[in-house]
């Protein structure tokens, strides 16, 4: 059966049709938000139980309450039984994504002089605890673990855990747990979707709970962060796959095309656009793509034909580079690929998006495994104010500052008369002759 890969002249859209194209499958969580929240309230008030009752409902899993953790056992048989070419490629690639994350991280502490005696800076800290999440409704992500994991433990987090779905043996991932022990996290627990986020929030006799949970996750897992962002800090925003390939008259069609199927392989809830002013690049894509699809297996050319058939994929032509570069800033991808002889000239063009590779060899499925920045990414557009995850996000910084008596001198009349015209008494009083007399009494 062939599949018809969608079509977009930009400039034939009308501004409705536009709009439609920059709308993410998660933009709608009503649905969620009503169905998630009783599975919230279940995992408040009965814990464990409601847990495994969830995994034997949801996951088809065989999951008991008191067996919700894994064992060392569990991760000593994930090492025996995984292929150990697969082990020494998470090696390899948990050492890439370390040396980066390594390089993300701050002083533990700054101090600057702004002014004689003025000291000002910051201090950081990591955050006291975790929790990570790896998604595991269309496959297991070993990837994602690595990604979660390793910048919390180059932070210092000092209690980072891992949650994740069970399979429907009730056990979870062998290269999950394998990732999860080079990441350096050994609480693991089978949970998934909004329960995971409701057990990280409240806490369970089994799993502790954290003051912060990141990774990404279906429309139920970002629910349930919405909800439940008064208990926990829900972190970026990280829902279904996306991306964009912008592709120039240089660039080769073909490649364009591979590259392009890569997200959308993920899910029928993914988005992926080829972009282009070229119609010779954009019709050598076209063609390319069926051809690419015949290679695939069928669960995933389900998943790519029907995001690259409708409206949250296929190919945009536009008429200028400056129409592109406008539409990717809308857009605000999770992913972006500039593929072109000189893909650093389209580089200053680009002000959204989380993520940027550049050139034909910059391939997206490197990036996700092994480049070493985080593939774990803002989605739905919210890469026009969040960055990638990274070191930063599990850690916080206090502010500092330190006066000598001569800064106080300087300073004191300016903030008496802030204070003074803002209506605080205190504060003036803390810097008026009322702290010299106190001085002079001790």
């Amino acid at each position: 059966m062939s599949h018809p890969v969608a079509w977009h002249e930009l400039a034939a859209l009308t501004s409705a049709q536009r709009t439609t194209l920059l709308t993410r499958s998660e933009a709608d969580l009503g649905p969620f938000l009503e169905k998630v929240a009783p599975i919230i309230e279940a995992v408040r008030i009965e814990g464990d139980e409601a847990i495994a009752r969830f995994a034997r409902d949801f996951d088809k899993a065989p999951v008991e309450p008191d067996k919700l953790a894994a064992t060392p056992e569990d991760f000593d048989e994930a090492f025996r039984v995984l292929d150990p070419e697969l082990i020494e490629t998470l090696r390899y690639s948990a050492d890439n994504i370390r040396r980066f994350h390594e390089a993300q991280m701050p002083p533990e502490m700054w101090m600057k002089e702004i002014r004689p005696g003025v000291l000002v800076g910051e201090r950081t800290t990591p955050i006291d605890s975790v929790a990570c999440y790896a998604p595991r409704g269309k496959g297991s992500f070993p990837s994602v673990t690595l990604m979660t994991t390793i910048p919390a433990t180059v932070a210092g987090v000092p209690q980072a855990i891992l949650l994740t779905p069970p399979g429907p043996d009730g056990r979870v991932d062998a290269a999950t747990l394998v990732a999860a022990r080079l990441g350096g996290v050994e609480k693991v627990f089978r949970v998934g979707g909004g329960q995971a986020v409701a057990a990280a929030a409240f806490g369970t006799a089994t799993i502790p709970k954290c003051m912060k949970i990141v990774g990404p996750g279906s429309p139920w897992v970002v629910a349930a962060k919405r909800l439940l962002s008064d208990r926990i800090d829900p972190g970026l925003p990280a829902g279904p796959s996306e991306s964009i390939i912008l592709a120039d008259e240089t660039a080769n069609g073909r490649i364009a095309a591979l590259d392009l199927i890569i997200e959308s392989e993920h899910g029928p809830d993914s988005s992926a656009f080829l972009v282009t002013w070229s119609r010779d690049v954009a019709e050598a894509a076209r063609s390319a793509i069926p051809e690419y699809w015949r290679q695939m297996s069928e669960l995933r050319v389900g998943f790519s034909a029907t995001v690259l058939g409708g409206s949250s994929g296929g190919i945009v032509l536009t008429r200028t580079p400056e129409e592109a570069y406008a539409f990717i800033n809308d857009y605000a991808p999770e992913h972006l690929q500039v593929i072109s002889k000189e893909p650093h000239e389209h580089l200053s063009h680009i002000r959204n998006a989380a993520e940027i590779l550049l050139g034909e060899y910059a391939v997206g499925s490197i990036a996700n495994y092994m480049m070493g920045p985080n593939c774990v990414l803002p989605t739905s557009g919210w890469a026009r104010t969040h960055s990638a995850l990274g070191v930063r996000d599990f850690l916080k910084t206090s502010t500092v500052g330190h006066l000598t008596r001569r800064a106080f001198d300087e300073m004191a009349p300016h903030t008496h008369r802030f204070a003074t015209y803002e209506g605080f008494d205190a504060h003036a009083n803390a810097v008026s002759a009322m702290r010299l007399a106190a001085w002079r009494v001790n």
